[in-house]
């Protein structure tokens, strides 16, 4: 007879087997009723995106002035697991991912400065860095589409944001947003015979057209109880100059938009 023999013939034979059996039982009853248990546990596991722009740089030029020095200031913080990045013309996206139960307040706060403790050191026309945080919560937990043959893509889009202001209002939805159809949108074709003969940059023009489009308030008048607020209205609805010819993009059919929340 082996060992595992003479232990089973010893728990048949003796009495405090029913005791040990009993108690056994009872550790295992008190474990499930004392163990917190949730329906959907929330798991933290802090991922940030750290997006830093140089206009005109190459790829080989963000990687090497701004992707590895991100990544070593990345890995210098206490709790990162991960470090991923990419390197593009003229930006460089950072994803650090932090090890699970890191708390996402303390993750965010530590990024930022870290980051910002080396601003000085930061190459010569690069911008500051966006910190952009995710979290579990962000995965879409429902996706509407729209989708018509009878009506145009801007029509499905402005039907979708009238949704999205509802679906916003039902308690514990925390973030909405819609992609997909057509927002409302001017395309500006320059004409660089028409610019030079007129004497007229491209730079020239985006700033008047931004200087054009501004909303701003021209003073309010009270009466009675009511006080109105009034403003001019000079936003571009169509342009017609000799340099620039503007128009709405063309739809596209069959149409489609997409809310998800």
């Amino acid at each position: 007879m082996g060992i595992a023999g003479r232990v089973a013939q010893a728990f048949l034979h003796s009495k405090l087997t029913p005791l040990v059996t009993v108690a056994s039982l009872l550790v295992g009853g008190l474990a499930i009723v004392a163990t917190p248990r949730e329906e959907e546990p929330q798991i933290s596991v802090p991922m940030i995106d750290v997006i830093v722009a140089m206009p005109g740089a190459s790829p080989a030029e963000v990687e090497n002035l701004l992707t590895r020095p991100v990544e070593r200031r990345m890995w210098e913080i206490p709790g990162v697991e991960h470090v991923y990045s990419m390197a593009a013309e003229s930006m460089t996206l950072v994803t650090v991912r932090f090890k699970v139960g890191e708390d996402q307040v303390r993750s965010v706060a530590a990024v930022h400065a870290k980051l910002f403790s080396g601003m000085d050191q930061a190459p010569a026309g690069a911008l500051p860095p966006l910190v952009k945080p995710h979290a579990i919560d962000d995965v879409p937990v429902i996706t509407l589409t729209l989708h018509s043959d009878r009506y145009g893509s801007n029509e499905l889009r402005q039907m979708a944001t009238h949704l999205e202001d509802e679906i916003r209002t039902i308690t514990n939805v925390s973030e909405t947003f819609v992609t997909g159809g057509q927002p409302e949108q001017f395309r500006v074709t320059l004409h660089p015979d028409r610019l030079a003969a007129s004497g007229i940059s491209a730079p020239e023009v985006l700033q008047g057209l931004r200087g054009a489009n501004a909303r701003l308030p021209a003073g309010e008048f009270a009466s009675g109880n009511t006080v109105t607020a009034v403003r001019p209205l000079s936003e571009r609805r169509d342009v017609s100059v000799p340099a620039l010819a503007c128009r709405a993009p063309g739809e596209v059919s069959p149409s489609f938009a997409t809310l998800a929340a």
